[in-house]
């Protein structure tokens, strides 16, 4: 059984190869010619002859109402992960003969899902069919595949074949994005920014030309940094600073360490913690970017998203990390915490393998330990250690 698997599969995408029904009638038309020549009966040759006929034609047809098919993809829109991936194909009938009875199938990866199959009844003479059907997806990635096989065993269904056609197609599904309401990690890595000043002892001003200087109720969400304090002990309610942005800082950057090894887990945790954080420190109006160990300096959502779809551990270094712009450093390795920059802060998931792993953690710098069995958002939420 299993040398004749390999060479059924050969035949089907080579040439055809004999269904059920098929070895059925060729049984029947070699005990037909046998008895015809016991006998010397001439029916039993005319029912062999004819038998044998049909199976000569079944097995031409199939191959040439393939030859004329081609087959488009679309291009496949990005989603988050969760959502559903939309493929659409267009198969193309370029014969002047209408193709029945088809079966195509697209041959997904299998960390993406099992391969998906569609029966077409009829594609018309120079006409197409357009197939459009809905991926899930659990995870994040950039998938790819580049097959889609198209088999028929038309018009007789005694031989079946299929031939494949390059199609490449590509997927990118985007982390997920926890929808923070506040983050002390951002927050006040921000409020010490300002504090601090530039390198040359300036404090930081804020762009005050063109725009209305106002405050208004605190609302959930609102970083404290912009929280106006004196105005709010007059009134006796939390009141923020509106349309005031703090300018002149250092950047921020969301460093995720994928050069190191890591526990699968914890990795994809920290992949949506980076894409949380970084979106969290826009709708802040602060300047922030990601680093990864590959690809470096990154800004601007696609990009970040994209970045961060493809990341995986143990990447190679081909940037070293920025020494002079404070860090959000999420990591795994608690020894890579004690060499910081200054003002950084730390998101450190530890290593359920290794319990007696021996790390020192820069308390100098807050941060916050993730326990992996616990939901992310109230953790990254939490007031800093």
């Amino acid at each position: 059984m299993k040398i004749i698997k390999p060479i059924t599969n050969w035949l089907e995408t080579r040439a055809c190869t004999p269904t059920y029904s098929g070895y059925v009638l060729a049984i029947i038309a070699i005990c037909f010619f046998g008895a015809a020549i016991n006998t010397m009966a001439g029916w039993l040759y005319a029912i062999s002859g004819v038998s044998l006929a049909l199976l000569g034609v079944a097995a031409v047809l199939p191959p040439r109402s393939l030859i004329g098919l081609t087959v488009h993809r679309h291009p496949i829109q990005p989603v988050s992960a969760g959502d559903e991936l939309t493929v659409e194909l267009e198969i193309c009938n370029q014969t002047k003969q209408p193709v029945s009875l088809l079966q195509v199938e697209d041959i997904l990866p299998f960390v993406l899902g099992k391969p998906v199959h569609r029966a077409i009844e009829t594609i018309k003479s120079q006409g197409s069919y357009r197939w459009v059907y809905y991926q899930p997806t659990q995870r994040r990635g950039v998938y790819r595949w580049h097959t889609v096989e198209l088999a028929t065993g038309a018009p007789l269904g005694l031989f079946w074949c299929s031939r494949q056609r390059d199609c490449a197609a590509t997927a990118i599904v985007y982390p997920t994005v926890l929808p923070l309401a506040t983050c002390p990690l951002v927050d006040e890595m921000g409020q010490e920014e300002s504090k601090r000043g530039d390198p040359r002892g300036k404090p930081l001003q804020t762009a005050t030309t063109g725009l209305v200087r106002s405050l208004r109720p605190y609302r959930i969400g609102d970083p404290t940094r912009l929280i106006h304090w004196r105005t709010s002990a007059r009134y006796g309610e939390l009141r923020v600073r509106e349309l005031e942005i703090v300018t002149g800082g250092q950047e921020i950057i969301i460093a995720l360490d994928s050069a190191a090894n890591w526990q699968e887990e914890n990795f994809e945790q920290a992949v949506i913690a980076a894409a949380s954080l970084y979106f969290y420190a826009q709708r802040q109006q602060m300047q922030v970017q990601l680093w990864t160990a590959f690809t470096g300096l990154a800004k601007g959502d696609s990009v970040i998203l994209e970045t961060l779809a493809a990341t995986t551990p143990l990447e190679d270094t081909s940037t070293k990390l920025p020494e002079n712009y404070p860090l959000i450093w999420l990591t795994q390795n608690q020894q890579s915490i004690s060499s910081l920059p200054q003002g950084s802060r730390w998101v450190l998931w530890q290593n359920n393998s290794s319990p007696d792993e021996q790390g020192v953690i820069n308390w100098d710098y807050p941060g916050i330990i993730v326990q992996s069995e616990q939901a992310l958002q109230p953790q990254l939420q939490k007031t800093l250690r």
